[in-house]
């Protein structure tokens, strides 16, 4: 009878590190949990108006990178991250306040979160093809709904977000908003 060896591969050896692995996907799954609540904010004020079919479009979308997102935190053993409950009421807040001052300012509020999460997936993908062996499922992942992302945000350019009242303003707080739940959800 043979006896096999079993070799333990270091952590620093591994594929995609580790640290890296766990950043990347508690940060997405916070970002994707937070429009996930962002739309149904939107959805709360605007889903009887003529922007209701196009938010819960997008808001549809938002539900299945958030799904994905919890299938890899268990997939991995990632832990969460502990703002989730935060980022829910703030999501939520973010969406249905936006969304109180009319359409063109959900509109713009779609634009500053999503400029700021393609520029992110855009930094993850430039980071995950550093790695020969990289996690083939993940990288696709992140294209997927980085292109899906792109998506909204163009939407949300074509539906008037820069005619919202304070555009630029109001924009700027919501992506300086954005890239500090990130910088959060990375480590907490």
């Amino acid at each position: 009878m043979q006896r096999q060896i079993y070799t333990v591969i270091p952590r620093r050896f591994q594929s995609t590190h580790r640290k890296v692995l766990d950043e990347i996907i508690r940060v997405d799954h916070a970002g994707e949990l937070g429009a996930d609540r962002i739309y149904a904010g939107q959805m709360a004020v605007l889903g009887n108006t003529s922007s209701g079919t196009l938010i819960k479009h997008m808001w549809e979308q938002e539900k299945k990178h958030k799904a994905k997102f919890e299938d890899l935190i268990r997939k991995h053993r990632v832990r969460p991250t502990v703002m989730i409950p935060l980022w829910n009421i703030a999501g939520f807040v973010l969406g249905a306040g936006t969304a109180v001052l009319g359409e063109k300012a959900a509109m713009a509020c779609t634009v500053a979160v999503e400029s700021v999460i393609v520029e992110h997936y855009n930094d993850q993908l430039r980071t995950l093809m550093t790695d020969p062996n990289v996690d083939k499922e993940l990288l696709d992942v992140i294209k997927q709904f980085r292109d899906e992302e792109q998506e909204h945000h163009d939407t949300g350019l074509n539906e008037g977000a820069e005619q919202a009242p304070f555009y630029k303003g109001l924009t700027e707080v919501i992506k300086a908003g954005c890239k500090t739940a990130i910088a959060i959800s990375k480590v907490v």
